[in-house]
């Protein structure tokens, strides 16, 4: 006869209470990008090469244009509170803001996040984020879906939320503002 053992806890996972921020810097580097919303463990898998593709493009974009006093950054990790965490693909920070060895920053830091969409994350970016992000002050939040051509979505602070977002398609120029001025068509996020 076969015996059950007993249930064997995860030394990883936290028991009866919500993942904190400190609860992700215990879990092993496994290649997953690890999230928290409100305490819950949000577990992405690494970016394929045409999300990479993407992250690059936007990001050399981004840093062609932007002025000396603000940096791009790719994969930062940020605090919005004890439970709540995001590793957006792309940001803009002021140059002032960036310290060597620093581990994480705040929503107050960010001018800009860019997340760049996946089959894995499409709802959360499209919903969750957007609802996260604007709550948290980031006057600037691009989504960037990839299957769809591909297609900004250019969401503005409006008070404590993001009004509609503006969408551009591939094949038309985005010229855009905020946060600062800078113009390319979405087509060439895949080139």
């Amino acid at each position: 006869m076969a015996t059950i053992e007993p249930h064997r806890t995860n030394p990883f996972l936290p028991s009866g209470r919500p993942f904190t921020i400190d609860d992700l810097l215990e879990l092993p580097d496994d290649g997953n990008r690890y999230e928290l919303f409100n305490g819950s463990l949000l577990v992405s898998p690494s970016p394929t090469i045409l999300h990479q593709l993407a992250i690059s493009n936007v990001m050399f974009i981004l840093q062609a244009a932007a002025p000396p006093d603000l940096v791009t950054l790719t994969a930062i990790n940020l605090r919005v509170s004890d439970k709540d965490y995001y590793i957006p693909d792309v940001v803009i920070v002021p140059r002032s803001s960036v310290r060597i060895r620093q581990l994480m920053f705040t929503p107050q830091d960010m001018l800009l996040a860019v997340e760049i969409g996946s089959p894995s994350t499409r709802l959360r970016d499209e919903d969750l984020k957007a609802k996260v992000y604007a709550k948290a002050g980031i006057p600037t939040y691009w989504r960037i879906e990839l299957d769809e051509g591909p297609v900004l979505y250019v969401h503005e602070l409006n008070g404590d939320t993001y009004g509609p977002p503006t969408a551009y398609k591939a094949g038309t120029v985005a010229k855009l503002a905020k946060p600062f001025p800078v113009s390319f068509d979405p087509a060439q996020l895949l080139e």
